[in-house]
């Protein structure tokens, strides 16, 4: 068998060596060489081209860091996947979502402790984020990921269900976004092209561990018209304005005695491995007030959202948008949903704002 050549840069001796034993224990893939900074690295990377399957690089490195290597790498038209491994600190948070903004395919957070880092739980997820930036993974499944069950029957009663809506005055409506691997990058397409006057509220759903969504919302907020802000417990939820689901928490909506809908924050255990998961935040919408929700699924592994958006359509007037198979850096999620027979509209990713703004309108 074939094995998928890796390619580390990293400052750090240990953790260079961690690293290099997680992925010599695993028969699908061998280290093809390892570097100390970027500079060494896009050298090591420019002389092996044809050979390198996948970089995994550090942020912070002395001499050219994995920024200005990133840069370099996109300045320069080098065709190669990069895993960036980030720690948990502030800055490295900022500076991963700057890396996945310039291209990098995901990332895998460091453990904290040097007594962690030889864990099962890094070790798996850098195996497994390796085997599905190579390709070696399905995209379509995610752990306990089931086949759809629909047919004929059910998928024409939810079409006559729309039909008989069509003509109902929509007072109320909520935007949802859905997506996993490639997410950031999709939403920095999407986010900053929606208008501040968009006749609805946005929540978005991007799996991500805890302390890296509050930098991507502050990044999107920078780039966008429309506020983005990482979703806080109480927040209410208003038109024009973006909600982003704190990374390693659950997001539901609920009714306020008011009768306003906010937003809250839940500490439950993962669904299917996944926190957030938007079927949670999907099935917390069954008893909301909103005549209209557009559910966009963009990019990623597994089915999240699926069954979720499948139930919710069942109680609800719904409207999917997916990202087309082409655009998807995984074409997993919106392949799932597609399989319900509910996508209203796909298209490309750079299509996506248009088709939203176009369906919900502005105010």
């Amino acid at each position: 068998m074939y094995k998928k050549n890796i390619l580390i840069i990293d400052d750090s001796a240990l953790m260079r060596r961690v690293i290099s034993d997680i992925i010599d224990n695993d028969d699908r893939f061998k280290v093809l060489g390892t570097a100390i900074n970027g500079r060494d690295g896009l050298a090591m990377l420019k002389a092996n081209i044809n050979k390198v399957d996948v970089v995994l690089l550090d942020i912070n490195m002395p001499i050219m860091d994995g920024l200005e290597l990133l840069e370099h790498i996109k300045n320069q038209n080098i065709q190669t996947t990069v895993i960036v491994v980030s720690a948990v600190t502030t800055r490295d948070a900022k500076e991963t979502i700057l890396a996945l903004e310039l291209g990098a395919f995901d990332f895998v957070t460091k453990p904290e402790g040097v007594e962690n880092l030889r864990s099962n739980k890094f070790s798996s997820r850098l195996l497994e984020c390796l085997s599905v930036a190579t390709k070696l993974k399905t995209t379509d499944m995610h752990n306990e990921t089931h086949p759809v069950t629909t047919n004929i029957e059910k998928i024409e009663k939810l079409i006559n269900r729309k039909r008989q809506t069509d003509t109902q005055k929509v007072t109320s409506k909520l935007i949802t976004i859905a997506c996993s691997t490639g997410g950031p990058k999709a939403l920095h397409s999407v986010i900053p092209n929606i208008p501040k006057n968009i006749d609805a509220g946005v929540i978005v759903i991007q799996h991500m561990p805890e302390g890296f969504t509050k930098s991507l919302a502050d990044r999107l907020n920078s780039l966008s018209e429309i506020f983005v802000k990482e979703a806080d417990d109480g927040d209410i939820l208003m038109k024009g304005r973006v909600y982003i689901a704190k990374g390693g928490k659950h997001l539901r909506v609920v009714k306020d005695k008011q009768g306003n809908h906010i937003i809250r924050i839940s500490d439950e255990e993962p669904r299917r491995g996944l926190k957030p998961s938007a079927d949670i935040m999907y099935e917390s919408l069954l008893y909301s007030d909103y005549d209209e929700i557009t559910c966009v699924v963009l990019t990623g592994m597994g089915s999240d959202g699926r069954d979720g958006i499948l139930n919710l359509s069942n109680k609800k007037r719904v409207y999917v948008i997916a990202q087309d198979r082409k655009s998807s850096v995984v074409y997993g999620m919106p392949k799932m949903i597609k399989m319900t027979g509910l996508v209203d509209k796909e298209v490309s990713l750079h299509e996506v704002s248009e088709a939203i703004i176009k369906y919900v309108g502005v105010d």
